[in-house]
């Protein structure tokens, strides 16, 4: 015997509904002739009348009152379904986790959830900022989907990708001796007051690499544990810095002036995932939102211009 689809079910409530083909024909933006033919072949096929004709008017049988009755309930499920469909699309009732790292959540993060809520306007965003050593703890206990880091993270359970790789940074404060140059060097920097990161912390090595690398020892005035910390201090004079540029990456930060290190030295961001667990959709738009808003950092010349 032979079961009835979808469009049937469609057809056969319009006609309910409307009371002529007709009319249901209207309710359904389709031709009256094709209509009164699916409705024949549905009654042929399942060896049932479904309709009393009286004048021109279709009036359900008696004996398919039941039927009908389904027909209602199914409407009614997709009509739910499809309402949950276009929830969905929304980011309605939708809870998207995810953390980064300080120096990359205060600018680009920000950029990215603007993107992501303009195409799901809906979606609610919990993000966490989290300082490296709690990544672990928080992918491996399901607070959020992926972490995005400023260095990559070594555990068997976890899987660390990169993003995109920044440029390290001069900051110094405006009017500073060195802010008239195009670009500066590490030797630039011998003598001056300078703020740093623990260099024993991942993110702080990778600052203080460059001087190790051309034979320079800063002069540490004073340390930051997060870069947001370290550009604050230099805005308010009390020394330079080196930083990614990511951590700087606003069109307008009045009181610092930013250059290009004439050495060559990056900082490279890293998505973080636990192994084995699939990343919903909202998850993988955000990394790759990541990505574009990453790369349109890096292909900035100048961010003071």
């Amino acid at each position: 015997m032979s079961q009835l689809t979808i469009r049937q079910v469609e057809v056969i409530r319009a006609v309910m509904m409307a009371g002529t083909i007709q009319g249901a024909a209207a309710l359904l933006n389709v031709s009256a002739p094709g209509i009164s033919r699916l409705v024949k072949y549905t009654e042929e096929s399942l060896g049932i009348r479904l309709f009393d004709r009286k004048g021109g008017l279709f009036v359900p049988s008696a004996e398919a009152a039941s039927i009908f009755q389904m027909i209602h309930q199914v409407h009614r499920q997709m009509e739910n379904l499809n309402n949950a469909v276009q929830a969905l699309r929304k980011g309605e009732d939708v809870r998207l986790s995810f953390a980064s790292a300080p120096s990359i959540a205060q600018f680009i993060a920000a950029r990215v959830i603007r993107g992501v809520r303009a195409r799901f306007p809906d979606l609610f965003v919990d993000l966490n900022i989290l300082k490296i050593e709690e990544t672990t703890d928080y992918l491996l206990l399901d607070r959020g989907e992926f972490v995005v880091m400023s260095s990559a993270v070594s555990n068997p359970a976890l899987s660390s990708e990169p993003l995109a790789t920044g440029r390290l940074m001069v900051i110094v404060p405006d009017g500073h001796r060195l802010a008239g140059q195009k670009a500066i060097s590490i030797h630039d920097l011998e003598g001056e007051d300078f703020i740093g990161v623990d260099p024993d912390d991942p993110y702080g090595a990778a600052l203080a690499r460059p001087f190790s690398d051309a034979g320079v020892v800063p002069r540490y005035a004073m340390r930051g544990r997060f870069a947001q910390t370290v550009v604050s201090l230099v805005r308010h004079g009390l020394g330079v810095a080196l930083i990614d540029e990511f951590s700087v990456a606003e069109v307008y930060m009045p009181g610092l002036t930013r250059r290009p290190l004439v050495e060559k030295a990056g900082i490279t961001a890293w998505v973080v995932t636990r192994k084995g667990r699939p990343l919903s959709s909202f998850a993988e738009l955000t990394i790759a939102q990541f990505r574009r808003e990453m790369a349109a950092a890096t292909a900035r010349s100048n961010w003071d211009s």
